[in-house]
């Protein structure tokens, strides 16, 4: 810490990320996916509205190196007023998100972001949003104690947790794990299925297949959701146009595994996954409905899992999400947190005012709805 003197904060307000800064983004962010410049430029790109502006601070030291960047945008409308987010928000559903910094140097990084955000730029913000957040993210929640201990309003409450499983260096073992039911179905699987030959597991290798099986991707996740009466995350020209980009970059980094299980040489099931040193992310999956009866997601998960130790990751992130299946495959809870920070200018503390209202409406409404139904 003694050897970094004098610091200082820089604002990206163009319209365009500088592709400059990719290498020392990447540097800072580590090996969590949706915190890569692979993630979250394009993102900008995909999303970016005419009412946001770009609000990425960096922090550096006298020699000019990156210290610390806070990946934010900044969102202005009528009703919410001028709202810091951090990019990747939204649907896609970007998570671990944080202000990336040197270890050594996070909280005079931290330290500078709060001055800057209650100092020079303290009339060009109402509110802070973050969502994505783990529970025990040491920058955001020094920034939002920071923050809260120079008495702004903070409103924090938990998000949907992301789920890990801790994976054993062999599948027995992993299998030993499972629930009595789960075991024997698993076993039933593998040996009727994938010892048979029926089933197999394989991944996208080449780069010439990999438009091919995104399209599949698409295609089984779209017919999958549309038999349930949903619409699909697919549906979406901007969330499709997006991922098709984000997985070319992934692949040429070789931090893509997007796997497919084919059944009797029919597709059946497909999986999404990004990876980051020892840990494979899950994103997306899809599976055919017509054939339900021969339980594709059981085997897509099976096939997934099986991979991922035999390449010898240790960790598998279903991330966030409350599906009852993560828990099934014995993966652990991570507490996430959706923080609101909120200026101290009047107009800004009454459309909090107003937020929590129509927050507390929308629940007793929800709680009158289920009594309903009862």
């Amino acid at each position: 810490m003694s050897m970094i003197s004098t610091i200082h904060i820089t604002r990206v307000d163009t319209r365009t990320l500088p592709s400059a800064l990719a290498d020392d983004w990447n540097r800072l962010a580590g090996d969590v996916p949706c915190r890569r410049w692979e993630w979250l430029e394009p993102w900008w790109r995909h999303y970016a509205t005419s009412n946001d502006e770009l609000f990425v601070l960096l922090v550096r030291d006298s020699l000019g190196e990156l210290l610390g960047v806070a990946p934010w945008y900044l969102s202005r409308s009528l009703r919410h007023g001028r709202v810091v987010r951090f990019l990747g928000s939204g649907d896609v559903c970007s998570d671990y998100l944080t202000i990336f910094a040197r270890p050594e140097a996070r909280s005079l990084v931290v330290d500078e972001i709060v001055d800057y955000l209650t100092g020079e730029a303290a009339g060009e913000w109402d509110m802070i949003e973050l969502a994505g957040i783990a529970a025990d993210d040491e920058a955001t929640l020094a920034l939002i104690e920071r923050l809260a201990e120079r008495d702004y309003v903070v409103h924090q409450q938990p998000g949907e947790s992301c789920w890990r499983l801790e994976l054993p260096p062999d599948w027995e073992s992993y299998v030993k794990t499972l629930s009595k039911t789960r075991r024997e179905r698993t076993r039933q699987i593998v040996r009727d299925s994938f010892q048979t030959g029926r089933a197999v597991s394989r991944q996208v290798l080449d780069r010439d297949d990999l438009p091919r099986y995104f399209d599949l991707l698409v295609e089984l996740h779209q017919k999958r959701r549309r038999s349930m009466g949903e619409a699909g995350c697919f549906g979406d020209a901007i969330f499709t146009a997006y991922h098709r980009e984000v997985m070319e970059r992934f692949f040429a980094l070789g931090r893509l595994r997007l796997q497919y299980v084919l059944l009797d040489n029919r597709p059946v099931a497909i999986e999404y996954d990004l990876t980051g040193g020892n840990t494979i992310y899950f994103y997306q999956s899809g599976i055919e409905p017509d054939v339900l009866d021969q339980r594709p997601g059981w085997m897509g998960t099976i096939g997934s899992l099986r991979s991922a130790i035999e390449q010898g990751y240790r960790t598998f992130d279903f991330m966030r999400g409350d599906e009852a299946y993560k828990s099934s495959w014995k993966a652990q809870p991570r507490p996430t947190i959706e923080t609101r920070i909120v200026a101290r200018r009047p107009a800004a503390q009454l459309r909090h005012t107003a937020w929590l209202a129509e927050r507390q409406v929308r629940r007793w409404a929800k709680a009158r709805w289920r009594r309903d139904r009862s």
